[in-house]
């Protein structure tokens, strides 16, 4: 690698660097303790200073210095992990560096150009991506060391480095801390102790900033069940936050596919970088969430600013935060003021006189907004006019393209309106703060979401602190165009949303005739035409019968989009896993906040099982629909902090009858009853259904509790809880959620192999972990892996993972007990092909067992068996080694139909094996004897075994024969068998795969030759060689196999 000139004293080196090659302008030498000659004491001096100092001439065990004759300076110029690759530097410089340098008069002369040489090559091999690092120069030294101490394939990209402590036990080691894509790697070697850590993000369980009596401040790393602690960290929170980002990110990649977004940042895991791809997603990410925008929306400028705020008539300090389609503000001043500007929406931009740095944004509804002191309000000016000027386009009305029926009339027909007081504190409001797109959301909104809001006013509200008043402005036409499209069809979401269609709020009187069901099947059957990775979850339909209770049908479906795509992520998939999150964040908050409960009820998984359907239907599900929208009120405007403040205050509020019940059921009732007693003194709405349905004596038992009151009481007590934490501790938790739903996915399939194969439970542990690692590696580095598209987690357990050849034959080669297969040979492939029952391509973890557990614990005529049915023709040459296409129910059925009834096969149902066959055979068993110690006698029984077959099947060919052939023939024909079968015995380490392949390709042609064998006299002939029968039944030590693989696998991948 090149690096920038720096200059240096050689005297100050000598005893810690050795001169290999020099010439009168140049030096190449090699770090005392690395090569030849190295270790010793010096060699661990220099060990450890290398991986103490942040210098790569300290690091590199080989450079290239660059000097005068008249001179005692010398320049570093190169450095290099190998010789391979210091000599081809070397070699570079001599080549078309040293005839320019005697051109020259003057040693100033000379050192200005190589260093100006030097300085090109560095700039253009910057040009691909080192150029966004924040020092490319820092990196590039960094770089050299990851890359030389972990030795991950090439395609592997560092992100950051951090210089810290790694504690085992309780003794630290003062080390590097890398960070790459994939892996987090440690790395420390003091006076001859080297530590070498490597985790992939994958692999993580639990990953938060914890801090004790030993260790003030650290970061806390949960791994394969041990703990790794990270401390002496100089940017500890930056540190963590970089690495929650990834772990993220790689279980977004890879476990939850159906959260992953197209991002332009993060499509191609070989180019993320810390500020420009990690910092940018996050702090957009960021963005998005608080002001509600589309997923589409980047940040892409903040300036601070003062914004005039006219109900206050004062100005608060905040910062402007510009995107794509957006011109946001929010306050820094504790006033909670935010305002939210479409670039639609805009008009025109002035500015005022330059001493003021303002400049005025004018909205349509004549309305103006007046930002001060900005640094840069001239560009920030020009940038809003540009965006306006692109985007700028007239606002549709939402009525005025209403195509589909709508159920509101039905709603307007039963409901009154709120008394005079309150939809006088909204005009108010309004008349104040603004209505619409740019209205001010200050801390008076909340209080008034708090107290309710007023029927004729809860969709416009909705859509407007949801973000969906902005979808469905800038998508005019499109959910017409949906529901043109999708009329008709037929899947399985369709399937389940007719099912569920008259269970959604069959009580109310919008849902008991034609008109709400079918705009509430045409609002679910778009959406699921829109996202089939969603499709349509159980829950959806009664919460999209709530939207059609106060918004059109339109508008129903923006809200629909709005809560399943960016408000609740993740929780309407195959594995509600937003749900299991934000439980889990929930549980985190019991411990916190209500610690009498917890210590009655330690096992806090019982508020997960009851609470589910809370988050799942926002209490939709389980309070009146009257009281329940008032708690969708609150949700549209604080997200799903709402909610969990509500859940705290239901529990609180049933505390001390929670703490005496006795068990599970007692405790649910005890909830029911107390949901059922809520109400909302100010709704309009006669009794629903489940009001009804209570008896007297229950209601005299159980006093009413008014929503509103329920609901104030949750924000005064838990109203300090931020939206940050809660994104936060989502973070950590989603760790734990993913990885407990994969262990399961784990136990599951070991349950099933288990009966079988004879592994232990502990070595079947370790093999899945190997197995789905090597699933991964193919898809660490590239977007469009195979395996990683075909992953599905509603699979059936046994196929969510699922290796094709290449990931096969690399994972085999580690693990097969005789090294008689390595990745690239054909042999690999008849293995694949022979183990691959359903022959589509790919081999499950059950399948893969099975082989090894053949030939690792069966007996030795399976073990035979096994090898000699590689050699046979393969049932369906034709098949094609692509991977799964959609999935087949039936087929399935099927399948499992043919294993039940699957007799089993015994050695008379094999057929013969012909002459080439039987050679390629012999090369097979001469390939696993190969560097055993019996080596010599193993090859002579095969010999003698072979000579054997060969002259029984010649006489038994001659008893046979009705007519006997030319005498000419038959010397012939036995002279061509022995002359085959001695070149296979004489080149054992020779196996022409590629021949022998193409020679079972020609099964059709093969079938005309003189002779062959059967199983059973294979099978009798190597019992009589005790040599081979000795082989075969020698135990081969699994565990040890194990740990090798594990350490081997990615040097596999490195060197591939």
């Amino acid at each position: 690698m090149w690096l920038q000139p720096d200059e240096i004293l050689l005297k100050n080196a000598f005893k810690l660097w050795v001169t290999e090659e020099d010439n009168e302008y140049f030096v190449l030498q090699r770090r005392r303790g690395y090569g030849e000659g190295g270790g010793g004491l010096t060699g661990l001096l220099v060990g450890t200073l290398d991986t103490v100092l942040d210098s790569t001439s300290k690091v590199a065990p080989y450079r290239i210095l660059h000097h005068t004759p008249d001179s005692q300076v010398y320049w570093t110029i190169a450095c290099g992990v190998t010789k391979e690759e210091i000599v081809q530097h070397w070699d570079w410089l001599q080549q078309n560096i040293m005839r320019t340098l005697s051109v020259f008069d003057s040693s100033e002369d000379i050192t200005s150009f190589v260093q100006g040489k030097i300085r090109g090559l560095i700039a253009e091999e910057g040009k691909s991506s080192l150029v966004l690092e924040e020092d490319p120069e820092k990196f590039r030294e960094a770089l050299l060391r990851f890359e030389k101490w972990f030795e991950l394939p090439p395609k592997e990209k560092l992100v950051t480095y951090y210089s810290c402590s790694y504690w085992r036990g309780k003794v630290p080691c003062q080390g590097w801390l890398y960070l790459s894509t994939n892996f987090l790697c440690f790395y420390s070697y003091l006076l001859g102790a080297e530590v070498k850590l490597i985790i992939s993000w994958d692999e993580i369980w639990r990953l938060e900033k914890t801090s004790n009596v030993i260790l003030t401040e650290s970061i806390h790393v949960l791994a394969h069940g041990e703990d790794h602690y990270f401390s002496m960290l100089m940017h500890l929170n930056e540190t963590f936050v970089i690495m929650e980002q990834l772990a993220d990110y790689s279980i977004k990649r890879l476990f939850d596919k159906e959260a992953f977004q197209r991002e332009p940042a993060l499509s191609d895991p070989m180019q993320i970088t810390k500020r420009y791809c990690l910092e940018a997603h996050a702090k957009s990410e960021q963005f998005r969430t608080f002001f509600r925008l589309p997923k589409e929306e980047n940040l892409l400028e903040v300036h601070e600013s003062f914004l005039w705020v006219p109900f206050s008539h004062f100005n608060t300090l905040g910062k402007i935060c510009l995107s794509e389609n957006y011109l946001c503000f929010a306050s820094q001043d504790g006033s909670q003021c935010h305002v939210i500007i479409p670039m639609r929406e805009v008009i025109n931009v002035e500015k005022s006189d330059s001493s003021s740095r303002a400049l005025t944004v004018c909205v349509r509804g004549k309305k103006a907004l007046r930002f001060a002191e900005v640094r840069d309000y001239q560009r920030l000016a020009n940038t809003i006019r540009s965006k306006c000027g692109i985007s700028a386009s007239p606002q549709h009305s939402a009525s005025s393209e209403v195509t589909c029926l709508n159920p509101c009339f039905l709603c307007a027909a039963l409901y009154s309106l709120l008394t005079a007081s309150r939809e006088q504190s909204w005009n108010i409001h309004f008349s104040e703060y603004g209505r619409g797109t740019s209205m001010f959301f200050t801390r008076k909104t909340r209080d008034l979401i708090v107290r309710g809001v007023p029927e004729a006013l809860r969709g416009e509200l909705w859509m407007l602190f949801s973000g969906a008043v902005n979808d469905m402005a800038t998508h005019p036409g499109y959910y017409t165009d949906l529901v043109e499209q999708s009329l008709g069809t037929s899947t399985l979401a369709t399937d389940e949303i007719e099912r569920d269609l008259h269970r959604s709020l069959p009580e109310h009187p919008a849902f008991q005739s034609d008109t709400g069901i079918s705009a509430l099947r045409r609002v679910l059957t778009a959406y699921a035409y829109r996202n089939p990775k969603i499709g349509y979850c159980q829950a959806m339909n009664i919460l999209t019968s709530v939207l059609l209770l106060y918004a059109k049908e339109e508008e129903a479906f923006w809200l629909l989009v709005a809560v399943c795509e960016r408000m609740l992520p993740d929780y309407f998939n195959r594995r509600i896993i937003g749900a299991l999150v934000d439980q889990a964040v929930f549980e985190d908050l019991i411990r916190e906040n209500l610690p009498q409960l917890v210590e009655h009820m330690t096992d806090l998984s019982f508020f997960s099982s009851v609470s589910l359907s809370w988050f799942l239907t926002l209490f939709i599900s389980v309070l009146p629909i009257e009281s329940a929208v008032n708690v969708v009120d609150c949700f549209f405007y604080d997200g799903i902090k709402a909610i969990l403040q509500l859940g705290l205050a239901v529990l609180d509020y049933n505390m001390e009858a929670l703490i005496s019940c006795h068990d599970d059921a007692e405790a649910v009732t005890i909830l029911n009853k107390f949901f059922d007693s809520v109400t909302n003194k100010d709704s309009p709405l006669p009794p629903t259904v489940q009001q009804a349905s209570m008896s007297n004596n229950d209601k005299a038992s159980h006093f009413n509790v008014d929503i509103s009151e329920l609901i104030k009481e949750a924000y005064e007590k838990y109203g300090n809880i931020r939206s940050e934490e809660v994104e936060s501790s989502r973070k950590r938790n989603k760790l734990h959620v993913i990885q407990t739903l994969e262990d399961t996915t784990k136990q599951n399939v070991i349950r099933v192999v288990t009966q079988e194969v004879r592994f232990s439970a502990s070595h079947l542990d370790r093999l899945y972990n190997l197995f789905k690692r090597q699933h991964f590696l193919c898809c660490y580095w590239t977007m469009k892996s195979p395996a990683l598209l075909h992953h599905d987690p509603s699979l059936a357990y046994l196929e969510q993972y699922q290796l094709g050849f290449q990931q096969f034959s690399m994972l085999f080669s580690l693990l097969e007990p005789w090294a008689f297969c390595n990745p690239k040979s054909t042999l690999s492939l008849w293995i694949f092909r022979l183990i691959d029952e359903n022959q589509d391509g790919l081999v499950n973890f059950k399948e893969f067992c099975c082989a090894l557990d053949t030939l690792y614990s069966g007996s030795f005529t399976n073990k035979l068996k096994f090898l000699f049915k590689l050699h046979l023709p393969p049932g369906d040459l034709r098949t094609k080694l692509t991977g799964r296409g959609k999935v087949d129910l039936q087929a399935y059925l099927k399948q499992w139909q043919n294993e039940i009834l699957k007799k089993e096969e015994t050695i008379k149902d094999l057929p013969r094996i012909n002459q080439t066959q039987f050679i390629q055979f012999s090369k097979t068993l001469y390939n696993i004897f190969h560097g055993d110690p019996e080596e010599e006698s193993l090859y002579q029984a095969v010999a003698h075994v072979t000579s054997l077959l060969l002259r029984m099947e010649e006489v038994g060919r001659r008893l046979h024969e009705s007519s006997s052939p030319p005498e000419s023939t038959k010397p012939a024909n036995t002279a061509a068998a022995e002359s085959s079968t001695q070149e296979a015995s004489t080149t054992p380490e020779n196996s022409d795969t590629s021949s022998s392949f193409n020679s079972q390709d020609a099964g059709p042609d093969l079938t005309e030759l003189d002779w062959s064998f059967s199983f059973e006299q294979v099978l009798a002939s190597l019992l009589n060689e005790p040599t081979i029968v000795r082989f075969f039944e020698r135990p081969v030590d699994i565990q040890t196999k194990l740990g090798q693989a594990r350490v081997a696998q990615l040097k596999l991948k490195a060197n591939k």
